[in-house]
C-alpha cells in the first residue's frame, strides 16, 4: 500500500506546471551564525532551471558565497485540502558574467512584469545588472505535495 506521502507528491510534470504558475519563490540561505536568512523573490525557468537575480551585496549573496547551500519553496492554498508546493534542497550556482546576468534578468523582469517587452526590461536592465549576481538553482532533493490528490474534506 503506498503512502500518504507517495499519494500527494506531484510527477514531474505536474510539479514544473506548478512552479510556472507562482510568481514568487521563498529562498533560505545561511547565515554566518547558521540562523537561517529567509526572502521571497521573484524568479523565472530557464533552460530547465530555477533562476533568481538580486544586488551582488545582498545578503544571500554573501552567505551563497561562503556557503552555496540553499532552500526553495513555492506553495499556494488556502485550506488543507487545497495545499500544495515544492521544497528543494539546493546548491546555489553564482553568476556573475554581465552578458549572462543581464540575459537572466530579462527573463526574470518579463515572467513577472505583465506588458513589458524583452527590448523595454533588456534597456531599463542593462545599467543596474552591473550591481547584480544571478543564483541558478541545482536541485539535491525535491520534495512535492498536492493535498488536492487526497479524497478528504477539512
Amino acid at each position: 500500500m503506498p503512502s500518504r506521502r507517495d499519494l500527494i507528491a506531484m510527477t514531474e510534470d505536474e510539479m514544473w506546471a506548478f512552479i510556472e504558475t507562482q510568481r514568487s519563490i521563498q529562498v533560505c540561505t545561511l547565515n554566518k551564525d547558521g540562523t537561517p536568512h529567509l526572502t521571497v523573490m521573484w524568479f523565472a525557468v530557464v533552460d530547465g532551471a530555477i533562476v533568481l537575480e538580486t544586488f551582488t551585496k545582498a545578503q544571500k549573496i554573501v552567505n551563497l558565497k561562503r556557503d552555496p547551500r540553499m532552500a526553495v519553496l513555492l506553495e499556494d492554498g488556502e485550506q488543507y485540502n487545497e495545499l500544495r508546493g515544492v521544497s528543494i534542497n539546493c546548491q546555489a550556482e553564482l553568476v556573475e558574467d554581465y552578458d549572462t546576468v543581464h540575459a537572466l534578468h530579462v527573463e526574470v523582469v518579463v515572467r513577472n512584469t505583465p506588458g513589458v517587452t524583452r527590448e523595454q526590461a533588456a534597456e531599463f536592465t542593462r545599467e543596474m545588472c552591473k550591481k547584480k549576481t544571478v543564483i541558478r538553482v541545482r536541485p539535491q532533493k525535491v520534495m512535492s505535495w498536492d493535498h488536492r490528490k487526497l479524497d478528504v474534506a477539512y
